[in-house]
């Protein structure tokens, strides 16, 4: 089952001519699921392998303009691009609190009208998600407010318990997002796959007399069979062991986390995306500002024991290896990593 992760934009603050600001898609399946959208962020799809159509739901870290400023370009884009069709899922988005107002108000006063349904559900944040004088409780936006039918979404409360948000589950996996500290409250969200059943021992099935066919079926779908002699054969007794789901997590803009499910949930991520703005000499510049630097983002890393860090969401004062040596080629397109392997 494959899975891949392409950056479409790196950049902090704003694009540049060779880095896009933050976005990225987690694609499984053929579904695309896109994790900040900063502006330019569909020119950036439009540059990439992926089809836009197929992004089917929308998580926003934080609301910093660098991370969403771009989504309602993006979603009248993908209104142009469709067909009316009233039996098509709505584009499920995920953000803080304040988000399904922007959008709203961006659409209203643009008169745009979205020909696919899209719902917003918003996660409340806690006040110590960053400093006490940023902190800003916006669900007084929407007293007043009537929002197009479907639009309303849920408003997501932090389990108590888990000390996080759960966001999706299904059969397959589950999504829940966790706090971070920075200027404003920001979000990471960790992808976990559940763990599938281990593969059937062929031999074992044929020296039980068992053909290959629909009871091989029933087994991998954890179902008990009965043979014609009266054995009952349970898929403990023919299944290896369960195949572990991938894990990634993706984190929103911070100078650190906040309370303690960041650790757990990251725990042996297969990838973890971490934000590294400055350098580590800028580290107590980049904490005044909630921001991380390289250093910061590899002891994270090391105490959840991670598997791979990739860092993102750099100042633009950092330029490309391109401009500071012409020898080096330049490729300003969205970059790929295959999950494929994992």
């Amino acid at each position: 089952m494959s899975m891949d992760i392409t950056f479409l934009g790196t950049g902090s603050a704003y694009p540049s001519p060779t880095r896009g600001a933050s976005a990225l898609v987690l694609r499984r399946e053929g579904e695309c699921w896109l994790f900040d959208c900063g502006e330019g962020t569909q020119t950036q799809l439009m540059k990439s392998h992926l089809k836009a159509g197929r992004i089917t739901k929308i998580f926003i870290t934080h609301l910093h303009g660098d991370h969403f400023f771009g989504l309602p370009g993006l979603l009248c884009t993908l209104s142009l691009q469709s067909s009316p069709d009233a039996n098509k899922p709505p584009v499920d988005i995920y953000g803080p609190l304040g988000l399904r107002n922007f959008i709203w108000r961006s659409m209203e006063l643009s008169h745009s009208q979205l020909l696919f349904p899209y719902t917003v559900h918003e996660l409340v944040p806690t006040q110590d998600q960053c400093p006490a004088e940023e902190f800003r409780e916006f669900s007084y936006l929407d007293r007043d407010e009537v929002f197009p039918q479907g639009a309303q979404g849920r408003k997501i409360h932090l389990d108590p318990v888990e000390n996080s948000y759960l966001l999706v589950e299904d059969e397959q996996l589950v999504l829940k997002a966790f706090r971070l500290f920075h200027r404003i409250p920001s979000f990471g969200f960790a992808v976990e796959e559940k763990p599938r059943p281990g593969k059937l021992n062929v031999q074992k099935l044929k020296d039980l007399g068992v053909q290959p066919g629909p009871l091989y079926g029933k087994l991998k779908n954890g179902m008990a069979i009965v043979l014609e002699n009266g054995v009952t054969i349970s898929p403990s007794d023919v299944l290896e062991d369960p195949i572990p789901g991938r894990k990634i997590c993706i984190l929103g803009d911070c100078s650190g986390v906040v309370g303690d499910a960041a650790m757990k949930l990251c725990c042996e991520a297969d990838v973890l995306i971490h934000e590294a703005t400055l350098d580590d000499t800028q580290e107590e510049k980049a904490r005044e500002h909630g921001h991380s630097t390289p250093k910061m983002a590899s002891d994270f890393a090391k105490s959840c024991k991670v598997k791979k860090l990739v860092l993102t969401h750099f100042s633009q004062r950092y330029k490309p290896a391109a401009q500071r040596d012409p020898s080096v080629f330049a490729y300003r397109g969205p970059t790929l990593l295959s999950a494929s392997g994992y």
